[in-house]
């Protein structure tokens, strides 16, 4: 058994989530968690504060959800409801792939080091502030929210990774999403091959 760790990172509402569920269903044996999941549930923290911080997620839990994985995939896809597909390799040659996806998981650097794969959602501000307006949150962004927490933090975050992240696959997130999952279903199926034929897990990079 071999493991291969993907992020998928990206401004909100940039697609990362429909590329992300998109490539598990492609990919046999994968697994997805999402850093939304971890947010602190605190409403008054939502309202009064920027929640584009780390400070706003679990990320100690989103971290132990991650070792489980890592530890016994098998294991942890059938915790999910979810049973391994037995592949044409041998068992010792199957990979099971963890995509991880959220606005700040090249920010975590406990997290980053474990991603093979590095891909990042771009889209413009313009395009950014209008889907974002277009989505119903709970409880709703704040008049000027947007422009005054949201872009700026994303700025700061992207800023702050550039600066200490390598080996990341800028992505168009105005490209058609049929198009941008071919492109990195290819770029990951050829690191699952790669993977098959070394006796050891990748090394993140």
């Amino acid at each position: 058994m071999k493991t291969l760790v993907v992020g998928v990172g990206g401004v909100t509402n940039g697609g990362k989530s429909t590329l992300s569920n998109s490539l598990h269903q492609q990919i046999p044996n994968s697994c997805l968690i999402a850093q939304d999941a971890y947010f602190k549930v605190d409403l008054n923290f939502f309202s009064l504060h920027s929640v584009e911080v780390l400070d706003a997620l679990h990320m100690d839990t989103m971290m132990s959800e991650v070792d489980s994985w890592r530890r016994d995939p098998e294991v942890f896809l059938r915790r999910r409801g979810l049973n391994p597909e037995r592949t044409t390799p041998p068992k010792d040659e199957e990979v099971y792939v963890l995509i991880v996806e959220g606005f700040l998981i090249f920010n975590h650097r406990p997290l980053n080091d474990l991603f093979y794969k590095r891909y990042l959602m771009e889209i413009p501000y313009d395009v950014c502030k209008r889907r974002r307006s277009s989505r119903v949150y709970t409880p709703p962004d704040p008049p000027g929210y947007f422009d005054g927490h949201v872009w700026p933090m994303y700025l700061k975050n992207r800023q702050e990774m550039e600066s200490s992240v390598s080996g990341i696959v800028f992505l168009d997130g105005l490209k058609p999403k049929e198009e941008l999952l071919a492109d990195v279903y290819e770029d990951v199926c050829q690191e699952i091959e790669r993977l098959r034929g070394k006796k050891t897990d990748l090394v993140p990079s």
